[in-house]
């Protein structure tokens, strides 16, 4: 019998498209271990950084979600501390 793998979705909103690249960007490095059992993939639509994780056990998947919390807040907060992305020069 085979277990149907469990999938959470999330959307998370950055006030602009640059910056929800630049996050997609710091988070997408971050693979997660193949022996965690959490899948893990990112996009960017917009403004929003959607993140899909599919795994078979909750226990790993709350492990996977809690991490991925975890670093999002620290990308967030680096963020907010150096300010908005500066336009560069037009050369």
């Amino acid at each position: 019998m085979t277990e149907e793998k469990l999938k959470v979705d999330l959307s998370v909103p950055f006030p602009t498209e640059e910056e929800a690249r630049i996050a997609y960007g710091t988070l997408s490095v971050d693979s997660e271990p193949k022996r965690g059992g959490v899948k893990k993939e990112l996009t960017v639509k917009g403004n929003l950084l959607n993140v899909h994780f599919e795994s078979q056990e909750a226990r790993m998947m709350r492990v996977g979600v809690n991490s991925f919390f975890d670093h999002l807040n620290l990308v967030i907060q680096t963020m907010e501390r150096f300010g908005p992305p500066q336009e560069k020069p037009k050369s």
